[in-house]
């Protein structure tokens, strides 16, 4: 009798082995001790970590002690919640946050995980929250690391990283700059968002960037009248995003009021009526009185306080940190994200702000740079100071002594890192050496 063609199943191998081998060749291996092979969860119960095999996992690193976590952290908590209750019946790969805790002591990881509706790292397995801090290379918290279930974290030389294929280091900015759209974090999803961002800043004008379906007008303390979003057209625009309440945004806006004014005289000296400058004040003060008492000090446009389009322009120009100032063209296209740097580099002289502009004033400041001693005494440091460049152990850095941005020349102390700018540099005097 000719025997049947049969296909034999293999052998099935005991928990512990299968799970020995999901440990060491998965993408979740990281999160796995050598006595451990599970995760916490919200009710303290433990969860394998087999379970999440297939989801994207945001390894998430966060302590309760720091104020940027806990605001993070609830937005991390809205879209997660979110992304659960409209995809339970949809196929979009499953999603998972783990939380690896850099508190002090257990009553502080366990305060915080109370608000928590993902999983975690248990406290006291140190091992482990130090190899996944060190194998992310996490240099300040929050941070997100997003795992793809095709991640790997072999690096050229063969060893363990955590720079390898499918692995994302910005989530927060990410999550920041999306919001709830950008979980589950696919790939797929984001260049989804990538693309309709592009095409979003493709196709910016001032118009859609500053009107609503309820309002056309800025606010204006010179004119009597709200002043038309449609005469802004074939101007260059700054946004400028700042408040109140941070100092640096009020320490900004007392240099930016004089380079505005200046910049404006040379317009209107040059007798173009097609060329001009505003500035529109995009406030984040926390109150109307606060946000009036700082736009009356201001000589430029403002949008009305928490108007709607306040959290669509920070979301759409990605802004993380204030004061900022996005420069718009004519076109009502982004010129430059850098208009503050730009405005503490080279003043009134930053004026367009083009490309161009930026390349002729590097330039400009290399030739100067040429009649510059090597070496200088400055008489609010007590090392010589020696003159860098970019290109040989300068770059972008904060003036010790304006504490404002500098990038390009600049005077550093070797021994310490001291920096200033050129135009900072005080000479020493007789008196400062007796001291």
């Amino acid at each position: 009798m000719k025997q049947e063609d049969v296909t034999y199943l293999p052998e099935i191998k005991n928990d512990q082995v299968a799970q020995q081998d999901f440990k060491n060749s998965n993408y979740l291996s990281i999160l796995f001790s050598e006595d451990r092979d599970f995760l916490i969860s919200p009710t303290g119960n433990p969860v394998k970590i087999s379970e999440l095999q297939g989801k994207v996992v945001g390894v998430y690193f966060s302590a309760n002690w720091y104020p940027p976590c806990q605001k993070f952290n609830q937005l991390l908590v809205n879209a997660y919640e979110h992304f659960k209750l409209t995809n339970h019946h949809n196929r979009n790969p499953g999603f998972e946050v783990v939380f690896v805790s850099s508190d002090e002591d257990l009553d502080a990881f366990n305060n915080f995980r109370a608000g928590m509706p993902w999983l975690a790292i248990p406290f006291s397995d140190l091992n482990t929250k130090k190899t996944l801090n060190r194998m992310f290379d996490v240099e300040g918290i929050p941070c997100l690391v997003i795992l793809q279930p095709d991640s790997s974290y072999k690096g050229r030389d063969g060893h363990g990283n955590g720079n390898g294929e499918g692995v994302i280091h910005e989530g927060v900015d990410i999550l920041h700059r999306y919001g709830i759209q950008a979980i589950p974090f696919t790939k797929d999803r984001l260049l989804e968002l990538q693309e309709i961002e592009r095409e979003k800043h493709e196709n910016q004008t001032l118009t859609n960037l500053l009107t609503t379906q309820n309002r056309d007008f800025l606010l204006s303390q010179s004119a009597p009248q709200p002043v038309p979003v449609a005469s802004l057209k074939g101007k260059t625009v700054g946004l400028y995003f700042s408040a109140q309440w941070c100092l640096p945004g009020v320490k900004f806006t007392t240099k930016l009021i004089p380079v505005y004014q200046n910049i404006k005289q040379v317009i209107a000296e040059k007798g173009n009526q097609d060329e001009d400058f505003e500035i529109v004040f995009v406030s984040t003060d926390r109150d109307q009185s606060s946000f009036d008492s700082f736009f009356q000090t201001m000589p430029w446009l403002a949008l009305p306080f928490d108007d709607m389009s306040v959290k669509s322009l920070t979301k759409h120009f990605n802004i993380q940190w204030i004061p900022s100032l996005i420069i718009l063209g004519p076109d009502g296209k982004t010129v430059t994200t850098e208009g503050r740097n730009l405005i503490n580099l080279y003043r009134d002289n930053a004026y367009p702000f083009t490309e161009v502009r930026t390349t002729f004033l590097e330039h400009q400041m290399d030739e100067a740079a040429k009649c510059l001693p090597k070496w200088q005494s400055h008489a609010r440091h007590r090392h010589e100071l020696m003159l860098v460049s970019e290109g040989s152990g300068g770059g972008a850095y904060i003036c010790c002594d304006c504490d404002e941005q500098g990038l390009g020349w600049a005077y550093q102390c070797i021994e310490c890192g001291y920096e200033v700018h050129p135009k900072c540099i005080k000479p020493v005097t007789a008196a400062d050496r007796t001291v």
